[in-house]
Order: structure tokens, then sequence, then C-alpha cells
């Protein structure tokens, strides 16, 4: 039980980034240590980057589950892959969905 606490408390900060961004004056960064590139619909921008926190955010909480399950469970290798997985799939939509909708054109 502790540990689900644990897992859906780093999965609900994500969700406050996502509100974070919908609220954000200028463009929600996603990568660390990285320049943000100049967006053309701010407001959008961080519209679709805050949905994208939040949906990360509530799955990462929903793959948590087997945490639930007695100690030392089996299953607990489906919330490490997923959460690996989901990573990896927030990372490609930023890049060829967000970043190339909203980059501003030269």
């Amino acid at each position: 039980m502790v540990a689900f606490i644990g897992w859906s408390t780093v999965g609900i900060l994500f969700v406050g980034l996502g509100i974070f961004a919908f609220f954000a004056k200028g463009p929600m960064g996603f990568w660390a240590n990285a320049k943000q590139f100049e967006v053309s619909d701010v407001k959008s921008y961080n519209r679709a980057v805050g949905i994208l926190w939040c949906v990360f955010g509530v799955i990462f909480v929903a793959l948590g589950t087997p945490l639930l399950m007695e100690q030392n469970t089996p299953y607990i290798i489906l919330s490490i892959l997923g959460a690996m997985f989901e990573a990896i799939a927030v990372m490609v939509i930023y890049t060829v969905v967000i970043e190339k909708k909203y980059r501003k054109k030269d």
C-alpha cells in the first residue's frame, strides 16, 4: 500500500504539471535543460502539453495498481514496463505531433 501511495504521488505530480501548463503565460518547456523553440500559438501549445502531461499522470497511476496486490507479486513487471513504454510514447507524441504542429515556421 505504501508503494502505491508513492507511485500515485508521482502520477499526481505529473497531473499537476499538466494543470500548471494550462495556465502558463509563456510556452511550457518539455525537455529538461533545452532551449524552448519559438511557438506559433502559445495558448494552444500549452493546452496540448497540459493534456499530454495530465493523460500521462492518470495512466501512470493506473499502471501502479499491481502494487496493491500481495507483496512480491510478479505483476509489478507490468508497472515497470508500462511506465517505460508510456514515457517513450509521450516523447514520440510530443516530438512528432505537438512540436511539429506548434513550431514557428520561418
